[in-house]
């Protein structure tokens, strides 16, 4: 398995009605984080300690939260927010 970022449930369902430049711009940081992610649990399988503290990342129209699971090798987009700036 490697890694991958994808949107959570409630966050899928938002995406389908934000503006295709505002998602762009969400799908590129959260390929970002998915390559820091990387590098940073290198065996990410093996890991046994807790997983780290998800945030909220500010993007060209909003924003969005995401968690990192690292057992499953997954950054997951978990709520994304359209503000329109």
């Amino acid at each position: 398995m490697s890694w991958k970022w994808e949107y959570a449930l409630g966050a899928e369902e938002a995406a389908r009605t934000a503006p295709a430049d505002f998602l762009a711009a969400v799908e590129r940081k959260a390929a970002e984080l998915v390559r820091a992610a990387e590098a940073l649990h290198v065996h990410g399988r093996a890991h046994a300690g807790i997983d780290p503290k998800g945030s909220d990342i500010v993007v060209p129209g909003g924003m969005f939260t995401y968690q990192v699971v690292v057992r499953s090798e997954r950054v997951h987009v978990v709520q994304i927010t359209y503000l329109g700036f």
